[in-house]
């Protein structure tokens, strides 16, 4: 059973006894997904994960309020880009642990996301019985790094003299490129952001500039060669 079937049932994960009890927020913008999780951490007797937020605003603020142990994050979030959040939020707790739990493939963003601070990086097609675990992996001060992540992570290690195209772009020019590659238009890009088409125009012309591309025709083509999109 992966996470995307979670509410078929619940998978139960006991934690010792003598266990601390895990503060968990969870942040995701999609209510039967943020309804899912809750519903099989309840199972885990350490782990409390009451709390959520449905933007990076709202992450920011109820963690300032309250201390958690690890932040569940969604990095594809309505409004800021998830992952100035996450460095936002590594900023200003450096004790807590962020794992990010996205639809994205690894491909698309473990690399980033640990360079951006994350202490762990898991998709949604993850198992319920692997989220548990990264959670207290994560809460304990450890890192989760699943098989696949690790195989790309390690073949990133050995030197390279120049960058590819991609890796030129900001975080949010990124994002906007898998957007572009997903088939997504200006509007539909600006109406999932919360940004103006205009502004999404402009990292636009910025994607294609730093790629030295002409069209979202090229665009799209680099990512599916690249494996930049699911």
């Amino acid at each position: 059973m992966t996470l995307c079937s979670v509410m078929a049932g619940p998978v139960s994960q006991e934690g010792s006894e003598g266990d601390s009890m895990i503060r968990v927020l969870i942040a995701d913008d999609h209510p039967i997904v943020r309804e899912g999780l809750r519903r099989f951490l309840a199972e885990a007797r350490d782990i409390d994960a009451g709390d959520e937020a449905i933007n990076g605003q709202e992450v920011l603020e109820q963690s300032r309020k309250k201390r958690y142990d690890v932040v569940l994050l969604d990095i594809s979030m309505p409004g800021r880009s998830g992952m100035d959040i996450l460095k936002q939020l590594r900023g200003e707790q450096p004790g807590t642990g962020i794992l990010i739990l996205s639809m994205h493939s690894e491909e698309e963003y473990a690399e980033r996301a640990f360079k951006a601070g994350a202490s762990g990086y898991l998709t949604k097609n993850a198992s319920p019985a692997e989220l548990v675990e990264a959670i207290r992996r994560v809460a304990a001060g450890g890192r989760y790094v699943s098989s696949r992540a690790a195989e790309l992570l390690a073949s990133h290690v050995g030197d390279r003299s120049e960058k590819l195209p991609h890796e030129r772009l900001s975080d949010r020019e990124y994002g906007i490129l898998c957007m572009i590659a997903s088939g997504k238009t200006v509007s539909e890009i600006a109406q999932e952001l919360s940004l103006s088409k205009k502004t999404i125009s402009t990292h636009r012309a910025h994607v294609l500039e730093k790629m030295g591309m002409k069209n979202n025709a090229q665009l799209i083509c680099y990512a599916l060669q690249n494996n930049l999109v699911p």
